[in-house]
Order: structure tokens, then sequence, then C-alpha cells
């Protein structure tokens, strides 16, 4: 009998050892440098996991300003159940650095943070009841735009909130806060006579036939066009939270300009942002295509532009509900491309400049938004026209990360 417990406890041991001698940590430190002016708050890090070559699967990480933790999330951009990147938002006062510790392992956790951000997809299932998907995908001939609810995946920060219209118009739709905080969840994009009263936001526009606030479009030399025909056409949920949401629309086999394009646009938003960038990528090099995004006219507003990539609008008009129940908003949007800018254009709908890419396989731009009825926002058109310069100037100012 004691020989066999002595068996039983030596097999434990073994077990136990095995088991930790599985687990692998990491430990770096990333320098974050803020050579700017000015102060940063809430700055975007984001660490290419691969470049690392940690020689383990990341499960989970934690990031330390001293004894402070920082809360942090891991994204699977490939869908391929491994995280690619780390991404946290961090506060930088103007001329300074700092080091922080990241400790990346080979375990799972359980930890979760505050979250700031969040996005939601859902679909009409069994009697008609709605379930919540992480994608969905459709032959491009096909009319899907009333299947997915809210017409395509919607995402938030404590700011602002988008959707993606799940059609060729691929429109970028805004909707509205009144106080700084998530609410998506609850309202669905939609909210209730019952929840506007007790303070939540709404949809803020009606975007017609516009690109709304910055869509992606292809251009015929007079209008922005929609993206069509394709062979198929994906939306999808790739993060929700807690540090940021990132949407994609991803197309394959976009006939456009003598091309047959697969393209996705990528939208990714953090917490304490209005502003969301999109990454536009292509499987192959560009030839000498030409795209558009802008900002929409407005009405009853107005519109500005530094005519080196910025483009701004100010103005009031209908949500895309004609229920009488809703009210006129007074909306603000910008558009930002740093990189590829062409020609100021415009057409029946919109304020835009034409980029140009060639021999590249992805280029990026920012859009953001306000509505006038926010309790910690822009009030009149002068003063959102005056941040925009500012935020273009953000922009231009990332912080540098370093990993030692």
């Amino acid at each position: 009998m004691k020989k066999r417990s002595m068996m039983f406890l030596a097999l434990l041991a073994g077990y136990f050892t095995n088991a930790n001698a599985q687990k692998a940590e990491k430990t770096l430190t990333v320098e974050v440098s803020n050579k700017w002016n000015k102060n940063k708050v809430d700055e975007p890090i984001v660490i290419d996991l691969h470049r690392l070559k940690t020689g383990f699967q990341v499960k989970s990480a934690t990031v330390w300003e001293g004894d402070k933790e920082i809360p942090s999330q891991l994204d699977d951009l490939n869908r391929d159940a491994r995280a690619d990147e780390l991404a946290f938002v961090t506060n930088m006062p103007a001329n300074s650095s700092k080091n922080l510790r990241i400790v990346l392992s080979s375990e799972k956790s359980e930890k979760t943070y505050p979250a700031r951000t969040y996005a939601q997809m859902m679909a009409y299932g069994h009697n008609n009841k709605l379930a919540h998907i992480t994608g969905f995908s459709a032959a491009g001939s096909e009319n899907v735009y009333s299947f997915v609810f809210h017409h395509g995946p919607a995402f938030e920060s404590e700011l602002v909130g988008y959707r993606i219209y799940f059609n060729e118009k691929q429109t970028v739709d805004p909707y509205s806060k009144v106080n700084k905080q998530l609410e998506l969840k609850e309202t669905r994009f939609y909210p209730s006579k019952e929840q506007r009263a007790n303070g939540y936001g709404d949809d803020a526009l009606r975007v017609y036939n516009s690109g709304g606030v910055g869509a992606l479009k292809g251009w015929n030399g007079k209008t922005a066009t929609h993206i069509k025909p394709v062979v198929n056409r994906t939306e999808r949920v790739l993060a929700s939270g807690p540090v940021r949401a990132i949407v994609e629309v991803e197309v394959i086999g976009w006939e456009y300009q003598d091309s047959d394009l697969n393209m996705t646009n990528r939208y990714t938003i953090y917490g304490g942002h209005r502003d969301v960038r999109v990454d536009v990528l292509f499987d192959r090099p560009l030839k000498k295509e030409t795209f558009v995004a802008g900002v929409q006219h407005l009405k009853e507003g107005g519109h500005m532009s530094d005519h080196r990539g910025l483009s701004g609008s100010w103005g009031t008009d209908w949500p895309v509900s004609d229920t009488t129940s809703y009210v006129k908003e007074t909306v603000g949007m910008g558009t930002f491309i740093p990189k590829y800018v062409g020609k100021e254009v415009e057409d029946e709908a919109n304020y835009l400049y034409t980029i140009q890419a060639p021999d590249a396989q992805n280029f990026h731009y920012y859009v953001t938004f306000t509505s006038k009825k926010e309790s910690f926002g822009f009030k009149d058109m002068g003063a959102w026209f005056d941040y925009l310069p500012a935020w273009r100037e953000e922009l231009e100012h990332p912080c540098k990360v370093t990993i030692k």
C-alpha cells in the first residue's frame, strides 16, 4: 500500500512539473516617447507580437507602469485564433518619455478590465429573434442589408458610435452621444423613447447615397461610386474592447477601373477617442486606381478644408428614421488623409479627396464625428472647424515606441 502511495505521489509530482514546464513567459521593457510639445491623452500603443519572436503562443499579457497595471488587450486580426497585436492606451505629458514593463504569457487569463469600447453585430435567427454574430458573408449580388440587424456591424467608444452598412454603399453612419458612456449593448443603435429621455444617444444622420463619415468610394471622374460589382462581401467584428473595437469589411472580386480587387477596410476606435483609423488593405499591389474619401454635405451648415488632406463639414439634417418622434441633429464630421492624397473634388453628396497609391498594398486615413447635443463636445461650427486642424496635428505626432 505504501509503495502504491509513493508511486501516486511521484506521478502527481511529475504532472505538476510538466504543467509548470509548459508555461512560458517573456518580460520586456517598452519605452514610449512623446516628442511633441503638447500632452497626449489616451495615446494608442500597439505592439506587433510577431516581431518579438517569443517562441511560444501568447495567450495573455499585462502592461505595467511601475506598480500600476494599464488595461490592455490581445487581438487576433487574421482570424487564426492566435494573438497578433497587443494594444493599450496611455497618457503622455509633452516632451516626455517613460518605460513600461510588458509580461507575455503562454497561459490564458480570466482577468477583465473596465470596457471603454464595444462592437456589436447581430442577425435575425429562429422565430425572428436576434442572435449575436461575429461576421456574415454573402454573394455580391445578394441584398442582405435588412437581414443583418442595424444593417451592419456597429462599434463605439464612450464618446461616439458608428455602423457600417452591409451593402454596396458600405457607408460609415454615425451615432451621437449625450453623455460619455457605452450604450449600444442597450440601445442597439435604435434607442427607445424612454432611453432617449434618460440621456442615451441616437442614430444621428440620414446619409442618403453619400459616404457619410469618410467611407471609401470609387470615383468615375464626376461622382463617387459604390463598391460594386463584387463576387462576395463580408462584414465582421474582430475585437470588442476593452481598449479598442475593430470591425472590417472585405470584398472579393471588386471589378473596378480595369482591375479585379480584393479589398479589406478595417475600422479601429480606441477608448477616449471619437476618431477612427481606417486601414485599406489589398492582396496585391495597386496600379493607378483612383479612390475617394471625404465628408458628407450637410444642410444648414458649412465646409472647411486645408487643401492638404483634411476636410470637415457641419450642419443639421434628419436622422435615418423619418418618424416624427425624432428631432433634427446638428453634427460635425471630419476626414484626414495623410498620404497618397490627390485632388479635391466634389459631387452632389460629398466633399472629397482623390486617393491613388500605385505599387502600394495598403494605405490608411482617419475619420471623426461630433454631435451638438454632446454634453462634453462642440457647440458650434467655429469650434468644430478650429478643432479639426488640431486633430490633424495630433495625428501627425504619434508617440515613438521602442522595445528594449
